[in-house]
């Protein structure tokens, strides 16, 4: 019986934390306004049909790729009617009303079953599953623009694909060994570590982002010249969003291939986590466990695509992939058990 209650409690808690995670994706922050009408009341109305139709736009550049939004740019025209129906709130963060004219912030929630359906209709692949949280280390050559570069990232993001919490105070380098970070990503819940090394000046700001787990580096890419800290934060955000919507987004060619893999942990809390990251892979599926034991299972299923892009899928949720003597091996890429 208290096992039973165990795993419906952990199951309510995942459906709150993913309600919770699709509410922060479809909501679109911070849209200026700025309208004047007969009056105020009207201003205002005007003001929510443009923040809609802003919020729509974001909405999808969000969740698509950039060569897909082009190649489909007819079927993915939008209208203020077509933005109403893909909103369902608009909330305000700051007002200024009066004689007419309403200025100020709104935030705006989309539907994720409208949105969906719309990127449906146009044949356009899309994401909106966040990767798991992972710890952002602000790093530069330059000690002076380390402590600026380091507070212009926020504590943590809101509506990324890659969500991140921030690492303050220098205190780790691209050559700080991964056992290091043991107390960090474990207080923040993260599971690795993106080092956003900032070079250049003043008017060509550059990031190189580097993505760290038990199972070593990746290379993630480096952003074009950004003319401030907060061009090359939000550049750097972009950058790591479209790097995993190019690994999650999934180009179907019709080619699936049966793994049969050996899942290696050190709890049942792990393993828990380990299947999870496999049965949310959109690579993934007809996912089955045929065995379980104390400190491992096998799992098959079926995946799409080249084995790279899905090693990479996995590995930015926390697990690592390799061909070893016993065949395909899964363990966690966080603790490196």
């Amino acid at each position: 019986m208290i096992r039973m209650l165990s795993l419906f409690l952990a199951m309510l808690m995942v459906v709150a934390t993913a309600q919770a995670q699709s509410r922060d994706v479809y909501t679109v922050r911070g849209i200026p306004v700025d309208e004047r009408a007969a009056s105020v009341i009207e201003a205002q109305q005007k003001a929510f049909t443009s923040a809609r139709f802003a919020a729509a736009q974001v909405m999808i550049a969000r969740v698509t790729l950039p060569e897909a939004r082009r190649a489909a740019a007819d079927r993915l025209a939008l209208t203020p009617d077509i933005a109403n129906r893909l909103a369902i709130a608009v909330d305000v963060e700051e007002e200024v009303r009066g004689a007419g004219r309403y200025r100020g912030s709104l935030a705006v929630v989309l539907n994720p079953n409208s949105v969906r359906a719309f990127l449906d209709r146009a044949g356009v692949p899309y994401t909106d599953q966040q990767v798991p949280r992972a710890l952002l280390v602000p790093i530069s050559a330059d000690p002076l623009i380390e402590f600026q570069w380091a507070e212009s990232w926020p504590e943590s993001s809101e509506g990324r694909l890659v969500p991140t919490v921030t690492a303050y105070g220098g205190m780790f380098g691209l050559e700080t060994p991964w056992e290091a970070f043991a107390g960090d990503l474990a207080a923040t819940n993260a599971r690795r570590v993106i080092f956003a090394d900032l070079s250049g000046s003043e008017g060509a700001y550059r990031v190189t982002l580097t993505s760290v787990t038990a199972s070593g580096p990746t290379d993630i890419g480096t952003t074009n010249a950004m003319p401030n800290l907060e061009a090359a934060r939000m550049a750097a955000g972009a950058l790591l969003d479209l790097n995993w919507k190019r690994s999650a987004i999934v180009q179907d060619d019709g080619t699936r291939t049966m793994i049969r893999a050996n899942v290696l942990y050190t709890s049942l809390a792990e393993w828990n986590t380990l299947r999870g990251a496999l049965l949310r892979s959109p690579f993934v599926s007809n996912f089955r466990t045929e065995a379980v034991a104390r400190e491992g299972a096998v799992v098959e299923f079926l995946f799409t695509g080249a084995d790279q892009r899905f090693a990479s899928d996995l590995r930015q949720r926390g697990v690592s992939l390799r061909r070893e003597q016993i065949g395909w091996v899964m363990r966690s890429a966080v603790s490196g058990n």
